[in-house]
């Protein structure tokens, strides 16, 4: 069974076909992208997946079951976490803390044993640091545990927002315009982080991204959008060499 499957999906906006009859199928492990011009639908379709717009049109299933009409917090529950193309830290807490956020949705205790500082709030606190600090390991941000969000260089803020919603425990990653903003350096070291979690947390990964070397260089296939509709499909490298696309990134 394929870990996702959209047949059909499609999203009307007072008569503007923002999406119109996407098809996608992830096997688990997968690590894909989806390119396309700006404002063909790219962005709108992570909307969908994540249950912030509902389809006019079409379903998906994650694992077998179908996701259309649950709530956001339904759909993160089930195994689907994204990232955003401009990001959405809480600059005023720690590093840590940002992380913490992540693993509530894992780890709870009740309002009332909060409040009480009860043996159970401090047992499940302590798991939450270090599960937040063996996630912030991995992307070499552990050690700037104690430093607030918005202290951080752009590259580190763009690593900790992949953490936190990796601290969801997602079977399925949405990546959005990972690269925006860095420079050569900053990608390339990107592009070996976004391998390394797909390897070690054996996750599937749909990334949206402008930079043309990095979905060169990790993604096996693409699809690409153009005026909310499918332009093309297939190996990257045969993708990016068909006219059409070339034509609709061009403009001529």
């Amino acid at each position: 069974m394929s870990l996702l499957e959209i047949k059909d999906l499609g999203i009307v906006f007072g008569g503007l076909h923002a999406v119109e009859g996407f098809n996608l199928t992830l096997e688990k492990g997968e690590l894909y992208g989806l390119i396309g011009p700006n404002g063909a639908g790219k962005t709108t379709v992570f909307n969908l997946l994540t249950g912030v717009y509902k389809p006019t049109s079409g379903e998906f299933y994650l694992d077998g079951v179908k996701m259309n009409g649950k709530k956001p917090v339904e759909i993160s529950k089930a195994g689907i976490a994204r990232t955003f193309q401009n990001i959405r830290l809480f600059g005023k807490l720690s590093v840590l803390d940002n992380v913490k956020i992540g693993l509530h949705n894992q780890m709870k205790y009740g309002t009332l044993t909060g409040l009480l500082r009860l043996p159970k709030y401090f047992s499940t606190e302590r798991r939450m640091n270090e599960k937040a600090i063996e996630l912030l390991s991995v992307f070499e941000l552990d050690g700037d545990a104690d430093t607030l969000a918005s202290n951080l260089p752009y590259g580190k803020q763009r690593k900790l927002e992949i953490a936190r919603a990796m601290a969801t425990a997602p079977k399925l990653l949405l990546l959005d315009e990972p690269a925006a903003g860095m420079n050569p350096n900053e990608t390339n070291e990107l592009m070996q982080t976004i391998r390394l979690i797909r390897d070690k947390f054996d996750l599937t990964i749909l990334l949206i991204e402008h930079d043309m070397s990095l979905v060169s260089g990790i993604c096996e296939n693409i699809t690409v959008l153009n005026f909310g509709t499918e332009l093309a499909k297939g190996p990257t490298a045969e993708v990016l060499r068909d006219p059409e696309v070339i034509k609709a990134y061009l403009g001529n």
